[in-house]
């Protein structure tokens, strides 16, 4: 199977959706002309034009509302912010326009709108330009949020996302764009709400989502030379979870860790702790144990940037502590 980037499988997945499709666009901040702030949408201004390919001004709650109308009208609109952080600027038009339609109207409008993007720390960006708001928007009924941590899951994932007669928030991450992996030439779909097994284990169940993820795999790495088994679960989408995939993983490893990049207070991992503490107390052989960022907004250096983020030594702390 060939191997392609992160953002090459993005690209895939808008590509052969508008070709399908001819009422799927994409719509932001220089993804026509310059080709994406990441070159995800790199050609795609070429082969469908600047109707269906439409840069806008710097001014995301003005055309998250415009992509809001349009699938209110029939069109199947992508939007993408240069970053979730700047989607705080259109986070009114999301919450109150795109999720609550559907209820609002009594079932006669649905929106079928994703709003995609990179999330999280993107190395020395510093405090406003770092943050992670996946449990920000999972918090919120009527819109679905992805987080993939792959190019395969990214592309099936994406393609879900766009057929998906809800609103769909799509996180991915600048530090993931570059990442090679496998992925077919073929259309598939991954089911939204659907965790994958990435690494069988039988003695810790490590979940995360994501970049992040890369901090589990790399964890269970490093647990397989001192004869610790972890299994490794990547939720892939944090609304809808996947609970019984976690809770079947604890019941068979009877410890928990989970990793999570956000922020620790009313986080996804607060969330997933809640729910196996109440549906699997009686298999937990110890405390569930959190891996997430330091409360602290995150700084610019280096150093300190390491201290805040979760990494693979805070995990092994983490599972040591679950073991003992």
């Amino acid at each position: 199977m060939r191997e392609i980037q992160f953002r090459e499988a993005l690209r895939e997945a808008m590509v052969e959706e508008m070709r399908r499709d001819k009422n799927v666009f994409l719509m932001g901040e220089e993804v026509a002309e310059y080709n994406g702030a990441y070159k995800v949408s790199q050609g795609m201004l070429d082969e469908f034009g600047p109707d269906r390919v439409i840069d806008t001004p710097i001014a995301e709650l003005g055309f998250a509302g415009i992509g809001i109308g349009a699938a209110m009208n029939g069109l199947r609109p992508i939007v993408e912010f240069m970053t979730f952080n700047f989607s705080l600027v259109a986070i009114d038009q999301i919450i109150n326009g795109a999720a609550k339609m559907m209820y609002m109207s009594g079932g006669q409008y649905n929106v079928p709108i994703v709003f995609r993007g990179p999330t999280g720390n993107a190395g020395q960006l510093s405090s406003q330009h770092s943050q992670n708001f996946e449990n920000w928007y999972a918090n919120c009924p009527g819109l679905k949020v992805v987080v993939p941590s792959n190019p395969y899951d990214a592309k099936g994932l994406l393609i879900s996302s766009i057929r998906d007669n809800d609103p769909v928030i799509f996180m991915e991450s600048e530090l993931m764009y570059g990442d090679k992996g496998p992925v077919p030439e073929g259309e598939y779909l991954i089911p939204i709400g659907v965790a994958d097994i990435k690494r069988a284990g039988t003695d810790v169940t490590l979940v995360s989502f994501g970049k992040i993820l890369k901090v589990a795999m790399a964890a269970a790495a490093e647990l397989e030379k001192e004869g610790i088994s972890a299994e490794v679960v990547d939720l892939r989408t944090v609304r809808p979870i996947d609970y019984k995939a976690v809770v079947e993983s604890v019941k068979k490893t009877n410890r928990l860790v989970i990793v999570e990049e956000a922020w620790p207070l009313a986080s996804i991992s607060s969330e997933i702790a809640y729910h196996v503490q109440r549906y699997a107390f009686d298999y937990l052989d110890a405390p569930i144990q959190r891996v997430t960022s330091k409360d602290l907004p995150l700084p610019y250096a280096p150093t300190l940037i390491e201290v805040i983020l979760p990494n693979v030594k805070r995990t092994l702390q983490a599972v040591k502590t679950v073991m003992l």
